[in-house]
């Protein structure tokens, strides 16, 4: 191909593109290997890293979904320590029965989602400002109810679901792999997929070819919402103890991992395997910077600037496509 690119070097361009997080792991894994053989490349290690990072990947899941549709969700930390530390608080301080319990921070996960949603979707409020609030309202909310102390004592029931193991791996891990499925799933085979992402990427375009806008805007937040729940039990049962801040370390990385998995495997566009493998990334970037030593910082500065530079490769992506 006189004065052009070759065929070859296009291919391998595009595949470097298409699977640019999934190569950055790679080489990430194999450079701290080498750097930290014996405390980084051992079963133990990557046994930790998936089971620690099975609420991240809920979380980031949740916060594709919202992606997805156009609208942002901050509110999902604050819910996420809210759900965590009523389920605590309701089942060892005041000894209510874990089922019980879960229902009553389930309806108070559904309670923000919809109240997120009437606020986007029918008042047209601006989804940054409105989560940002009721973030901030439900921290406030979570404090003056279950206080600013971190609650222990959560009984079996709730622990004993996120501690036991399959294959040597807690449970959370496969939790959070079924989630992935069941959403890959809904984003790639169904019409409420499609249209989850033709309302993302145009709404009025979305509208006058039928799609019910409103209505994938508003279940998106309450799914945002449910997830946040969800990796807030996970949390807790892991922990055995809960805090109502136990979700701020867990914002950044969760819309981290959403735009940088838009950069990888369907590029341009959020979806499912890209954000896990992203959530993989940070947590062994994290995790061997901090084997090498660095200072605990170091963990917020990777995680920002991983933030910056998945927003702007997700939009170069997007004007791409």
């Amino acid at each position: 191909m006189e004065g052009g690119t070759p065929p070859a070097l296009l291919d391998l361009r595009a595949v470097a593109s298409g699977y640019a997080v999934p190569l950055a792991l790679l080489f990430a894994i194999a450079l701290f290997s080498v750097l930290r053989p014996d405390t980084f490349f051992t079963a133990d290690n990557f046994r930790t890293i998936l089971v620690t990072q099975s609420v991240l990947i809920v979380l980031a899941l949740g916060v594709t979904v919202a992606l997805a549709a156009g609208e942002f969700d901050l509110s999902i930390a604050a819910l996420l320590g809210f759900s965590a530390s009523l389920v605590a608080f309701l089942t060892s301080t005041h000894g209510w029965s874990p089922a019980l319990a879960l229902l009553v921070s389930l309806g108070v996960a559904l309670a923000v989602g919809v109240t997120n949603g009437v606020f986007v979707v029918v008042f047209g409020v601006n989804s940054f400002i409105t989560t940002l609030g009721t973030g901030t309202f439900v921290t406030g909310l979570a404090t003056a109810i279950v206080g600013a102390t971190t609650i222990g004592g959560v009984p079996a029931a709730v622990t004993r679901p996120m501690r036991e193991e399959l294959l040597s791996l807690d449970l959370p891990v496969f939790y959070a792999l079924a989630l992935a499925l069941v959403l890959w799933f809904l984003f790639e085979h169904t019409p409420t997929g499609r249209f989850l992402f033709f309302t993302g990427e145009g709404r009025e375009a979305a509208r006058l070819a039928g799609v019910r806008v409103d209505r994938m805007r508003f279940g998106a937040l309450v799914t945002s919402a449910v997830f946040a729940w969800f990796a807030g039990l996970i949390l807790v049962g892991q922990t055995g103890a809960a805090n109502t801040t136990y979700g701020v370390p867990f914002l950044l990385p969760a819309f981290a991992a959403g735009f940088l998995g838009a950069t990888t495997i369907r590029a341009g566009r959020y979806n499912v395997w890209g954000t896990v493998m992203a959530v993989l990334l940070l947590a062994v970037g994290t995790t061997g910077l901090q084997l090498l030593g660095a200072a605990g910082w170091v963990s917020d500065v990777f995680n920002g600037a991983a933030l910056v530079l998945a927003v702007t490769l997700a939009r170069i992506a997007a004007r791409e496509e």
